[in-house]
């Protein structure tokens, strides 16, 4: 699947691009689940809403700690002296984590009503 693909990137940007396809998938899943009470209303699924809703908050948190750190490095082996001597040494440009579509840097919505609704 996509998680053992991730782990299997041979670099940044083809990771940070099926990084993005598994949450559009787990947006997909979110979505269908919306046509299913049953499974809306099942405690396993709601703790799995939770779960998720904290690791996306997490990941959100090491993009930008990553995209800081690339920055920095970035402007490290950019700038004199120690541009002079960075590709040498093998330093090179690090790749931002950029997502291809907006919408995707909010986490999915997992918002359920109880089913006692309107």
């Amino acid at each position: 699947g996509l998680r053992s693909k991730i782990a299997a990137a041979p670099d940044d940007t083809t990771r940070f691009r099926l990084e993005g396809e598994l949450t559009q998938a787990l947006g997909r899943l979110f979505a269908v689940a919306e046509s299913y009470p049953q499974l809306r209303a099942s405690e396993n699924f709601a703790s799995l809403q939770q779960d998720l809703a904290g690791i996306e908050t997490e990941i959100q948190m090491a993009r930008r700690y990553y995209n800081g750190a690339a920055r920095a490095q970035n402007n490290r082996v950019q700038t004199f002296p120690a541009n002079l001597l960075s590709g040498a040494f093998g330093f090179s440009v690090l790749p931002y984590f950029e997502l291809d579509d907006p919408a995707d840097r909010n986490a999915p919505r997992v918002s359920f009503d109880d089913g006692a609704g309107s």
